[in-house]
């Protein structure tokens, strides 16, 4: 197949460039390298099926070549790169959207969305279902992120309902693994990050919040899954074993055998306190459900992020 996926030069986007390329497919990346890895684009670059393109996609999207399907993953994804880029982050989610979208129109391509828990804001339901509308602060702080990409779930179930795109979005929760940003503020590269160098461990509020972690290549199956599927639907993505915040800290202080010492800071605005998904859909609709339990993939991910420090 001929895949455009914006946001290609980032973690999880870098992982399915790999993938589909494997498979023999030819991949255009678009991507502005805003928080996306200029090293990651550089080792497709021999690769005759491969291409790239520097561009925002907030700006007007022209493909001359067929495209089959595309992948929009193209947004600040995390808390320290979506407040750093709070407008990008917004255009990344609406201007962006509508452009790729207006690219699928054009083209006749399947489109696959990937979007976020981060939907469900601060919820009171547990787990979180797809049929949970969420409790989201729409002028917070974290509102830059929830809300482009609520915007971006509305624009594809339009394109789907008035023009017949076939469309799927996907729901992810809390990816880790390697090939993510050692800076990126995400709670599991700070705690390996800290505990290698021997720091304190930094945990906001009292660590009680939990978080479902899923490991990168449970996440891409997932995705690509989602893709061949037959529904054109909404899907979690994520793997439902919840942990409180102060239990990964622990995890990682072990697996690193590191002697640092864990620290308590304030709760940031809005941080939700639970994130666990309802997977039932996909596992039904899918046949998908992740495989790697989290403390193999802490010790994968750990062992990535000490080769890139040392």
């Amino acid at each position: 197949m001929n895949i455009l996926i914006t946001g290609g030069a980032g973690f999880i986007g870098t992982h399915l460039v790999e993938l589909f390329l494997n498979r023999n497919d030819n991949v255009i990346v678009v991507d502005n390298l805003l928080t996306g890895s200029e090293d990651n684009v550089n080792i497709f670059c021999e690769n005759k099926n491969y291409s790239f393109i520097n561009l925002d996609v907030q700006n007007y999207l022209h493909i001359e070549q067929d495209i089959d399907y595309i992948l929009h993953l193209a947004s600040a994804a995390s808390p320290k790169a979506y407040t750093q880029h709070p407008i990008n982050t917004l255009k990344a989610g609406s201007f962006g959207t509508i452009n790729s979208l207006g690219l699928a129109k054009a083209k006749g391509a399947k489109y696959l969305l990937t979007s976020t828990s981060e939907v469900y804001g601060d919820p009171e339901v547990s787990p979180q279902p797809e049929t949970y509308w969420g409790r989201v602060n729409p002028n917070g702080v974290r509102s830059m992120y929830d809300e482009a990409k609520r915007f971006s779930e509305a624009s594809v179930s339009s394109y789907n309902r008035i023009y017949d795109i076939d469309t799927r979005i996907v729901r992810l929760f809390n990816t880790y693994g390697p090939k993510m940003q050692l800076d990126d503020g995400r709670v599991v590269t700070n705690f390996i990050h800290q505990a290698l160098k021997g720091e304190d461990i930094t945990i906001y509020g009292e660590g009680k919040q939990t978080r479902s972690f899923c490991y990168v290549s449970d996440t891409v199956s997932g995705i690509v899954k989602a893709m061949s599927s037959e529904s054109a639907e909404v899907f979690n993505i994520g793997n439902p074993n919840e942990i409180t915040i102060l239990e990964l800290a622990e995890l990682v202080i072990k697996h690193t055998s590191s002697s640092s010492k864990i620290v308590y800071a304030d709760l940031p605005e809005d941080d939700p306190m639970q994130r666990k998904p309802d997977i039932k859909k996909a596992i039904t609709k899918l046949n998908w459900k992740p495989e790697i339990q989290l403390e193999v993939g802490l010790v994968k991910t750990i062992d990535w992020i000490r080769s890139k420090l040392y």
